[in-house]
């Protein structure tokens, strides 16, 4: 299969401003550019790189400054290129089926998990010891196991949702649902409202589709921008909008019952189908009162899964959805996927019995690393600004610069995984912002911050690393 090929007009969708914040020669910063986008997985290792005549023209330098970025890319191990098939994009270590992952034997504040829960080793010997009594089916369950379909509607009717197992469709995972429901509702040149901050990997989906994007601002300060999400479902009658109301990734933040009433009736005015992602829903820490589903108050679709609050190795999701839809996703699985495995099914469906115990011990150990978050970024930065939180598994922490990405690069010289801010948004935006977990063990996030400090110092007024040695030797090999 040959490598997709990233255009002109696309790479330049993702370099986003970068020449506003780049310091010293022009070359440089374009290779640093494209080596965070490779890391940070926005560009897909062994893309194909524009024709370097083709991406100069598109972003107004010579050619001889684009073939200067490419070949410090392939001196640093970050591409290759070959005679008449163009530069492909590499991470170190990875050539020639060298295999080294992006992360291996670094500290790692990129993602927002949890450690498994204990309750997954008895919930999944019983689900062994239930096995056999399927074995004699296909396998094949593209809807789902049908006592896991009962037991997640059973949740949401727990939840004051009035639910039957007809509007159930067990997924592998949040992320397969966010797709399915994208690849299904969408077409190339429909509109799709999104979040800005948001899940990258819901970017990508959505994207994926060929769907222009609409994107509306929400704050750690003020939450999402209620009059501009209103104005896009009436102006531009999206087909699709895809929201985190509960504790949002990144910001945390809750939208308000009042709003949810009038995001839902401006949704059906416009044709809208509205996405709920609750996946973080239930991860509270102390909020006194859970605001009313987007169910609760309209047609919205929801989405649920158990990899946040479980463990991100089980992989089981779910959609909640009218029955016309849940049909209409059934029949289109098959050109993605055959079903959700069935021992993950069973084991599911028995951890569900147990699920407030679960979310009671997520409370406890999110409330601590809330604390030893907050309290390491304030003793170590103390001009950064952590946001209140009030659950969710991350901060959107404000840099005050936007040094997002130049801090990402330069932690990698300090053995560290950063997740950039412009990863969570649209044309390279959020550079003054940077997503911390606040699962990772004190000790292991003591360690990971003294590196995050020592990432910090590097930087000069610019917000870019200091270059005081070749940046070759800055980001070493992997």
């Amino acid at each position: 299969m040959s490598s997709p090929t990233l255009s002109p007009s696309a790479l330049e969708s993702l370099l986003g401003p970068w020449r506003e914040r780049a310091a010293g020669p022009a070359y440089r910063s374009l290779a640093d550019r494209i080596r965070l986008l490779a890391l940070d997985g926005r560009i897909a290792i062994e893309s194909r790189l524009p024709a370097e005549r083709e991406l100069a023209a598109r972003i107004g330098l010579s050619r001889t400054t684009v073939t200067a970025a490419y070949r410090v890319l392939r001196e640093q191990g970050y591409a290759e290129s070959l005679r008449g098939s163009g530069t492909r994009v590499l991470l170190p270590g990875t050539q020639e089926g060298g295999g080294l992952l992006p992360d291996e034997g670094l500290l790692d504040l990129s993602r927002a998990t949890l450690p498994a829960t204990h309750r997954i080793a008895d919930a999944a010997q019983h689900a062994a010891a239930e096995l056999p009594a399927h074995l004699g089916d296909p396998g094949y369950q593209l809807r789902g196991l049908p006592g896991l379909r009962a037991a997640v509607a059973e949740y949401y009717r727990g939840r004051g949702i009035a639910t039957v197992p007809e509007q159930i469709l067990i997924t592998n995972g949040a992320q397969h649902a966010i797709s399915l429901l994208a690849r299904t509702l969408l077409r190339r040149g429909d509109t799709a409202l999104i979040e800005q901050p948001s899940y990258p990997n819901a970017i990508t989906a959505l994207r994926a589709t060929g769907a222009k994007l609409l994107p509306v601002n929400v704050t750690t300060e003020d939450g999402w921008d209620e009059e501009e999400l209103l104005r896009l479902l009436r102006a531009d009658r999206p087909s699709l909008g895809y929201l985190m109301p509960d504790f949002q990734n990144p910001t945390g933040r809750t939208m308000s019952d009042p709003f949810r009433e009038r995001l839902t009736a401006a949704a059906r005015a416009s044709g809208t189908v509205l996405i709920a992602d609750e996946t973080t829903a239930e991860l509270n820490i102390d909020r006194v009162i859970a605001p009313h589903s987007l169910a609760a108050h309209g047609s919205a679709v929801l989405i649920g899964s158990v990899s946040k609050a479980a463990w991100g190795g089980l992989r089981v999701g779910w959609i909640r959805a009218g029955q016309a839809l849940i049909r209409q996703l059934a029949e289109a699985r098959p050109a993605s996927d055959l079903g959700t495995p069935i021992l993950e099914q069973l084991t599911v469906t028995r951890l569900l019995d147990e699920w407030p115990e679960v979310l009671a011990a997520r409370r406890d150990q999110l409330a601590a690393g809330r604390s030893a978050l907050t309290r390491g970024v304030t003793e170590r930065f103390p001009a950064w600004r952590v946001p209140e939180i009030e659950g969710g598994l991350a901060a959107w922490i404000g840099l005050g610069a936007p040094r997002s990405s130049a801090l990402t690069l330069a932690a990698r010289q300090e053995g560290l995984l950063l997740a950039a801010g412009p990863r969570f948004g649209l044309a390279g935006a959020l550079e003054r912002y940077l997503r911390l977990p606040l699962g990772l063990p004190e000790a292991e996030l003591g360690s990971a911050l003294d590196a995050l400090a020592r990432a910090w110092a590097t930087l000069d007024g610019s917000g870019s690393p200091a270059r005081g040695r070749d940046a070759a030797a800055r980001y070493p090999v992997l």
